[in-house]
């Protein structure tokens, strides 16, 4: 449990510090194009990629503690056989989505290394990492969804 609440922490923290960086960004972005003559071309990109990183670490947590939308008033009417089925089923389909996502944000990542963004110059695979990130953290805690649900069957059988 220690291993899954470190994880926690690490996607926390990041998520985080992101998030302040996506707002320091910004704020020096609003500041420059009051007070300044010119804003430096860095801050809208820099703000773009925070904001894409706060997100991708955010995705995990989201997983972790149900926090993505879930359609209610579909799920209510249905029979009890019927919601075990779906709480069984759509974890796993995420899951097979968010691992041909990750799988193909490696290959991503690998074309992105020679690109350099226009105003940071930083590899466009720091950028795309994000995705694989996203994927990772996503999977990581599906497969705990998906181990817990199989040990919550097996109590009902």
């Amino acid at each position: 449990m220690k291993f899954f609440r470190t994880i926690g922490l690490f996607l926390k923290w990041s998520t985080i510090l992101s998030t302040w960086c996506l707002i320091g960004t910004v704020l020096i972005q609003i500041f420059s194009r009051f007070f300044l003559e010119n804003t430096p071309p860095w801050t809208e990109e820099a703000s773009r990629l925070f904001f894409i990183y706060a997100i991708s670490f955010a995705s995990g947590l989201a997983m972790k503690n149900n926090y993505y939308v879930h359609l209610d008033i579909f799920y209510r009417g249905f029979n009890i056989k019927t919601k075990r089925l779906i709480d069984t089923l759509v974890p796993v389909l995420i899951l097979l989505l968010f691992s041909i996502t990750g799988i193909y944000s490696v290959k991503f990542v690998i074309l992105g290394i020679p690109e350099r963004s226009p105003s940071m110059g930083i590899s466009m695979a720091f950028v795309f990492f994000s995705m694989t990130i996203m994927s990772g953290f996503i999977c990581f805690y599906l497969i705990h969804k998906i181990r817990k649900r199989i040990q919550k069957l097996n109590l009902w059988f």
